[in-house]
């Protein structure tokens, strides 16, 4: 038997996609946090707080938001729970993740003969994939035209897309799905947190997905946020749903949520830890205590600042997101995109590629939100471009940089 020796994990600069660089606060919650179960007292006041200020965020209403324990896909699986086998979907794709999501659409959708037949990628009947070239915003004349077509009982998109770093048209989405009376879902696991938008401004939507790590900079593994209209609640009612751990009102009794009313006792519905429930709690009250509009307003200009030095060095900026920077690397590092990265990683440089062609770079800035911070990221990634071979004035970059701060100081 071998007993190996204690995991050290370095200290990082996260500066991908996502998870950010958590708040030294939000860790301490988890770290003092006292041994109780999931009963106690202090840990389901914690949920029912964290629940009316999950709402606060979202900028909305529905009885029905509160958090799914696990990633962000802990949280999609439970929205997208709400489509049945057979049901018909239309799904817009841009990216990695929305790619993901659509996967798991057609899953959903599948029938069982379907399934069988492919299980790990059924080709649905029911379910219409409609794709968007990478690096190109989904449209609401696109979705518009598409749902008039097919006449979907449901519709999907993502808000804000990391694998190519765009945003999608929101609003549009919302707009068509009313017009043609279908379900909007959509993942917005890159935008709470970072965006300033309230999602009973579109009432296209019925539910909403995020995720612990980005915006909201909880710790990964804590609470996906998830909001549901009353409209995607009595589908669930009337349908049921095949899933016990992540089924939408299930799920919201250990949140004190039971027969669409808050209530001041949690009923048990699965073991909830201690610790991921105050340092989410925590999570919450940072952003909240900063204000959604603050916060939206420092990743732009933040994000400005970025773009710029990175144009300055020679890449061409495709992305048109305020907290991640989706760019082409200079002609002669066309195509070592993924060794700058591995170079960078390897020295705590954390950027990430995009995981599906072409590759670019990404270089995001949650949580990064200081002059020093983006000064920081700057500096690392022009030394990784050095490093590479290319010929670029690193001091004359960072100088622009600090004249970027000083003119909005």
């Amino acid at each position: 038997m071998t007993i190996y020796p204690t995991l050290e994990i370095p200290e990082t600069l996260a500066a991908g996609p996502g998870p950010g660089n958590t708040d030294p606060r939000v860790l301490e919650r988890f770290a003092k946090t006292g041994v109780a179960d999931h009963m106690q007292k202090d840990v389901v006041r914690g949920m029912l707080e964290a629940k009316e200020m999950l709402r606060d965020l979202w900028g909305t209403k529905n009885v029905y938001t509160y958090g799914v324990a696990g990633t962000g896909f802990s949280g999609l699986d439970c929205v997208l729970s709400l489509i049945l086998p057979g049901d018909t979907v239309v799904a817009f794709p841009n990216g990695t993740f929305s790619g993901i999501d659509s996967l798991t659409i057609r899953m959903k959708a599948a029938t069982a003969e379907e399934l069988a037949a492919n299980p790990l990628n059924p080709n649905a009947s029911s379910v219409t994939i409609v794709e968007t070239p990478h690096g190109k915003p989904v449209t609401g004349e696109l979705v518009d035209k598409v749902l008039a077509e097919k006449k979907p009982k449901w519709a999907f998109m993502a808000h804000w897309e990391t694998g190519s770093g765009r945003i999608n048209d929101l609003k549009g989405f919302s707009d068509a799905c009313v017009k043609n009376g279908v379900m909007g879902i959509v993942d917005a696991v890159s935008s709470l947190g970072v965006a300033d938008f309230n999602i009973d401004d579109y009432p296209g939507v019925v539910a909403w997905a995020s995720c612990p790590q980005k915006g909201v900079l909880a710790l990964p593994l804590t609470y996906a946020p998830v909001s549901f209209t009353d409209k995607a609640i009595e589908q669930v009612k009337a349908r049921g749903c095949p899933s016990y751990v992540h089924h939408p009102i299930l799920n919201a009794r250990h949140w004190g949520i039971i027969d669409g009313k808050d209530v001041p006792n949690a009923a048990y519905h699965q073991t909830h830890s201690c610790y991921a429930v105050a340092s989410f709690h925590e999570a919450l009250r940072i952003i909240l205590s900063h204000g959604r509009a603050n916060k939206a307003a420092d990743y732009a200009y933040h994000e400005k600042a970025l773009r710029q030095a990175v144009e300055a060095l020679g890449c061409e900026v495709t992305s048109d997101m305020t907290s991640l920077v989706v760019l082409n690397l200079p002609g002669d590092l066309a195509g070592k995109e993924k060794d700058l990265v591995a170079g960078a990683r390897a020295k705590g440089f954390g950027i990430w590629p995009t995981l599906s062609e072409p590759v670019q770079v990404r270089i995001g800035i949650l949580n990064q939100l200081s002059q020093q911070q983006i000064e920081e990221i700057v500096s690392r990634f022009a030394d990784a471009m050095i490093e590479m071979g290319a010929k670029v004035d690193k001091a004359a970059v960072l100088g622009g940089l600090k004249s970027y701060y000083a003119k909005a100081a």
